[in-house]
């Protein structure tokens, strides 16, 4: 029996790590998405979806992205046949985005981030103070592994400026009840992770591998 493939894409300025606590049926092969440098700050979404499915190599495959790399997938399956879609911590549209999301799309306050906090985050983790924030900090340092500059700058520009309006038909989406990012409180139809917050794909892998498996089966 042939397997069912499945790409994997991880949010802002992370790598493959995060999924590597996901306990996914055998049924299923896993293949493991990694971001490209956008070719410039002015390159649209839909032109960054198409070249990331120069990496998908298989035909009718299973989609499933976290955060930002849940908006990513969306884009992406707008040029292949994916026989599912599923994303986590993220969002259908950009009508499931927190006011203050739309706030600084409209404002572009987004250009003062300071970008050199993901981009050198050692010289400010001795920041986090305890025993909770140092853990934190351990764990950003551990996953976030995509710091170019250009890379991030995008990236937030791109996040708060998605224009989809109408979710896609037949998507999964697995949200936390204390997702920060995401408030759940603006996610509409989706299945819900008790105490799961952003970083849930992490912390809370077992479940989310328990729906996924049994969405897929």
């Amino acid at each position: 029996m042939s397997k069912t493939h499945i790409y994997l894409m991880p949010g802002l300025g992370v790598g493959p790590e995060i999924f590597k606590k996901l306990t996914l049926s055998p049924k299923f092969e896993l293949h493991y998405l990694e971001w490209k440098k956008p070719i410039s700050q002015e390159e649209t979404l839909v032109n960054y979806a198409m070249r990331m499915t120069d990496d998908i190599t298989h035909k009718n495959p299973v989609l499933i992205g976290v955060s930002f790399g849940g908006i990513l997938i969306q884009e992406m399956s707008k040029f292949i046949d994916a026989k599912k879609l599923i994303i986590i911590s993220s969002v259908k549209s950009k009508n499931e985005f927190p006011k203050k999301f739309k706030f600084a799309s409209v404002s572009k306050i987004y250009k003062l981030f300071p970008t050199s906090i993901v981009t050198n985050f050692e010289n400010y983790s001795k920041f986090f103070i305890g025993k909770y924030l140092k853990k934190k900090a351990d764990n950003y340092k551990r996953y976030l592994t995509v710091r170019d500059k250009t890379y991030i700058e995008w990236s937030i520009k791109t996040v708060l400026n998605w224009k989809q309006e109408t979710p896609i038909e037949n998507i999964l989406h697995i949200h936390g009840t204390n997702d920060n990012v995401f408030p759940i409180k603006y996610i509409s139809n989706y299945e819900q992770i008790i105490n799961g917050d952003h970083t849930m794909i992490i912390i809370k892998a077992k479940k989310i591998s328990e729906i996924i498996n049994n969405y897929l089966n």
